[in-house]
């Protein structure tokens, strides 16, 4: 290639970028972003090797006006003017290549354990030996970030001469130490992560018979966790430069991301888990589920091998924390934590590459004379529970004994690498290897060959990339497996044998792999030993479609291109949360609300009920008391403020609710406030009878079909409930199974509009976990107006509302509350509400109900004969917001002239619902309580 075609080059950069062009002022979708990402760098990478070779390329040409660019056998020469233009494209690109370096986005690695092995030589002197593997690889493959590596050195350094000298010579390999003392990594490394945790990501459950006693030990090594995971943020804090990208690895540092966000919001957090996550059964089990649930969710991306794992998560965050899962991750108060599956993949190159070497050819040429007239059946495996071993080599028995042609046609190397071997399940699993190994060597072996050749050791780089270039058959017998990156090395060694994989249905590779291997049940002995003889007598055009599959799908998705994936999502994650985060209303600004609150003469406070000011009950988890939750409390720290806020005659309270008038009477019948009960169609000040607010025509024929749907639907879903109450019903599946609970709300929808409210004047209200049916009209927006109009007749206001201060955990449905008072909205709006208002205060007062049992059919036929509230003549007025109040025109138009609102003087706040109309927000009932108590104070002392 010619050096001048680096114009042509820059040109088709131009061409890329504008394939997904995004100049426009709509912003684009992230699939538009991660796709404009995606064609960037391989672009970049294309544009790299073109210049590494270019530059290799001039190194060796010749040093006069003529450059020889090899291609093919053919060389070009160039006249001076073309030399001096590809010299001096090649010096821009170079310049641009140095300055994108300068100002790479830095990542910071945060892992267990560093990529070295620390041997101390002296006092003030280490030795450092980097190991390679397949997270290294793909760090080191890393070309647009620069890299650090935060993590423990492996080694005990109690003196700080020592700690000085291994962080600078751990500097210049570009890591950071985290020194834990021996203690701390007994009970964090040793007992909460390869004792707790481990076992039970892999299914093997918690510690049990002889172990039992460690149960005992949770709570310390769970501290000694937290204390550790501690640690590490401190030293990820002391590094961290404003725009870092923070990458958390495995189940040793589930707690970091929480420690991390609580230090710095700001941060880009992702975790990634290296291992399989178990279902939501499984991990229920854990006494600290929902602790280390709630930190990883800190995290802005959660990665997973495989999609099973990321599902296995978010179920355990919905059925456990009962918060709700997306099909983009886990969604909390608002708040998206992404969950997406990333598979990683291995260095392919380097093992390709690895089979041109001298010594790799000589040892494939050894093993072929030494395996000469057999079959080379090949594992390489941890000596682990988890890797299956037993029922591998029991496989192959079975396969000896119903094939006796094959028993000298045939081998198995099993190297099994030794691990944990101070442990008594280590010890007792590699006695059980070695004894089943010997009974068949024994059983089918002669004097000069066996079938199992077992290794309890590993092997260097170089043997085991030619033991994969010699093997015929494959075999991954893992029980449970985070990926298994031993049937990628396997696959990329074998460009020439085309060998065949028998892989683990229950390794995460299968999902990766899973179209040219043969998928196998490890536990099934008998489809093992039968795989073994279907990949044995496989034919050629078989092994090479299925080895062709394999091949190309790890030789595209390399580690590299997994980490490139992972930190690209993970600020495309970044601007996504921006995006969210200018939808989300701000936070109650206390000091101005309470500032304004105390320059007005005449205030309205609304308030909700539910999560608002009730108590909250104790939860561990979603275990909560559904009785207790049943029946709300008033908080107690809120008796003594609201009594103080009802005895200011400047103030008027209206605690608006969707709970019934029992309800309401039980928690407030002390306090000198209106009470507006089902969404606002009851209404009383706690001084006199409830009224109705419900219009004449008010249509509840559809009562007693949908109660019979919601009764059906009650008895065949454990622990789910519904009201009955005079205006709507309620299903409540809360408190029942998540997943079961959707699917039931989701035939009962079904039933009921093909049903009982076809051809009803209803609206159906969806909550998080409720089904609620009410009468058109029948929302807190369109009550509010009506009960304004009988506060005005009642109190008889000599001033015009000037303040109001509207919170609540609302419904979307019934957010119109906070647009009713909402100045700012357009005239038309305003002058419709209005009128509204004018209307109720010209009306006749409400009618007087005595108190009924809920639900009762003698409230449904009185409703059915209340007088008309809202007149329906009505008059048309002028509605000048911020117009002058004068008693003579209250005479006439009290409803359309009681607020006198401007925009600095209303508050609405949603209370822990970050998608509102709400003008601010509050994050739970625990704030709301903290700014009444604060207004109360700074009220009386003034």
């Amino acid at each position: 290639m010619e050096l001048n075609e680096f114009q042509v080059v820059t040109n088709t950069s131009h061409m890329h970028a504008n394939k997904y062009n995004f100049n426009s002022s709509t912003p684009p979708s992230r699939l538009e972003r991660l796709l404009r990402e995606r064609e960037l760098r391989r672009f970049n990478r294309s544009l790299q090797n073109i210049e590494e070779s270019t530059d290799a390329n001039i190194e060796s040409g010749p040093l006069g006006n003529e450059l020889c660019l090899s291609d093919g056998d053919n060389c070009g020469y160039f006249h001076d003017d073309e030399l001096f233009e590809g010299f001096n494209n090649t010096v821009r690109n170079e310049n641009e290549r140095k300055e994108k370096q300068m100002t790479k986005q830095r990542l910071l690695v945060v892992a267990n354990r560093l990529p070295v092995s620390a041997v101390r030589k002296g006092e003030d002197s280490w030795s450092l030996d980097i190991s390679v593997g397949g997270l290294v690889s793909a760090l080191l493959g890393l070309k647009e970030f620069e890299a650090r590596w935060i993590g423990w050195a492996g080694v005990n350094v109690p003196d700080k001469i020592g700690q000085e000298a291994l962080a600078k010579a751990l500097a210049e390999k570009r890591c950071i130490p985290v020194f834990l003392d021996e203690d701390i990594v007994h009970q964090y490394y040793n007992g909460y992560c390869n004792n707790i945790l481990w076992p039970l990501f892999h299914y093997l459950g918690l510690p049990q018979e002889d172990r039992l006693a460690t149960t005992r030990s949770f709570q310390s090594q769970f501290d000694a966790y937290k204390k550790a995971n501690q640690m590490f943020a401190d030293v990820v804090n002391k590094h961290y430069k404003e725009g870092d990208v923070v990458w958390c690895h495995d189940y040793h540092l589930m707690f970091l991301p929480k420690c991390l966000k609580e230090h710095n919001s700001k941060m880009k957090v992702g975790w990634f888990l290296h291992t399989p996550f178990p279902s939501s059964e499984i991990h229920r089990t854990l006494p600290s589920r929902s602790e280390l649930l709630r930190s990883v969710l800190a995290a802005d991306l959660v990665g997973f091998h495989t999609y099973d794992y990321a599902r296995h998560f978010v179920s355990a965050c919905t059925r456990i924390l009962g918060l709700e899962g997306t099909p983009e991750g886990v969604e909390d108060q608002g708040k998206l934590t992404r969950v997406a599956a990333f598979p990683i993949g291995i260095d392919s190159d380097r093992f390709i590459r690895a089979l041109e070497l001298p010594q790799v050819q000589q040892h494939i040429k050894e093993l072929k004379e030494r395996f000469a007239g057999r079959k080379v059946m090949l594992g390489v495996d941890r000596l682990d529970m988890i890797k299956g071993i037993p029922q591998k080599i029991l496989a192959f028995e079975k396969f000896l004994e119903e094939n006796p042609n094959w028993r000298d046609k045939v081998v198995l190397l099993q190297i099994a690498v030794p691990t944990r071997t101070d442990v008594p399940e280590y010890q007792k699993l590699t006695s059980q290897v070695h004894e089943i190994v010997g009974r068949i060597n024994g059983r089918f072996g002669t004097l000069t060959a066996v079938p199992i050749h077992h290794l309890d050791r590993s092997l260097d780089f170089h043997a085991l990339c030619a033991l994969y270039a010699v093997t015929d058959v494959a075999l991954v017998t893992s029980l449970r497996d985070g990926m298994n990156l031993v049937s990628y090395e396997f696959v990329a060694c074998q460009a020439l044998k085309k060998g065949v994989l028998i892989l683990s249905e229950f390794a995460g590779a299968a999902q990766s792999l899973g179209a040219g291997a043969i998928l196998v049940n490890p536990w099934n002995v008998t489809e093992v030993a039968a795989s073994i003889g279907y990949a044995l007598n496989m034919e050629a055009d078989e092994r090479e479609k299925r080895h062709w599959h394999n091949f190309m799908h790890v030789t595209t998705h390399t580690a590299q291109e997994w980490a490139e994936t992972f930190v690209s999502e993970l600020n495309d994650t970044i601007v996504e949360a921006q995006l969210r985060i200018r939808q989300v209303p701000p936070l109650l600004p206390n000091k101005t609300a309470i500032e304004r609150y105390l320059q007005s003469n005449n205030r309205l406070l609304i308030l909700g009920f539910n999560s608002t000011l009730t108590e909250p009950v104790e939860t561990q988890g979603r275990r909560v008391d559904q009785i207790k939750e049943m029946e709300p409390k008033l908080h107690p720290e809120l008796k003594e403020p609201l009594k103080r806020l009802c005895a200011d005659p400047k103030t008027t309270i209206v605690v608006l609710s969707g709970s019934d008038r029992n309800v309401l009477d039980d928690n407030f019948a002390d306090y000198n406030m209106w009470l507006a009960a089902e969404n606002g169609m009851f209404l009383r000040l706690t001084t006199g009878e409830w009224m109705t607010t419900m219009p004449d025509n008010l249509n509840m024929d559809w009562v007693d079909s949908v109660k019979h749907v919601f009764e059906y639907f009650t008895e065949r879903t454990p622990r789910s409930h519904f009201e009955l109450r005079e205006t709507s019903l309620v299903w409540n599946y809360k408190y029942a199974d998540v997943e079961f609970g959707r699917l039931q709300a989701r035939d009962m929808l079904q039933h009921l509009w093909t049903g009982p409210i076809s051809n009803a004047s209803v609206d159906v209200v969806q909550g998080s976990r409720s089904v609620e049916v009410r009468a058109v009209g029948v929302t807190k927006g369109a009550a509010i107006d009506r009960i304004l109009g009988e506060i005005v007749h009642n109190k008889g206001m000599k001033e015009p509302i000037d303040y109001v201060l509207c919170i609540g955990h609302f419904l979307g449905k019934d957010e119109d509350v906070y647009t009713f008072f909402e100045p700012e909205l357009p005239s038309e709006t305003s002058l419709l509400s209005r009128t509204k208002v004018s209307d109720a205060a010209k009306s006749p007062s409400m009618s007087k109900l005595p108190a009924v049992k809920i639900g009762s059919k003698s409230s449904h036929h009185r409703m059915k004969n209340q007088r008309p509230w809202l007149n329906h003549e009505k008059t048309t007025a002028n509605h000048h917001r911020g117009s002058g109040w004068s008693r003579d025109n209250a005479a006439f138009h009290e409803g359309s002239s009681v607020l006198d609102l401007k925009g600095e003087n209303y508050f609405s706040c949603a209370v822990g619902r970050k998608r509102s109309d709400a003008r601010f927000l509050l994050g739970s009932s625990d704030d709301v309580i903290s700014f009444l108590k604060e207004l109360v104070d700074t009220s009386s002392s003034t």
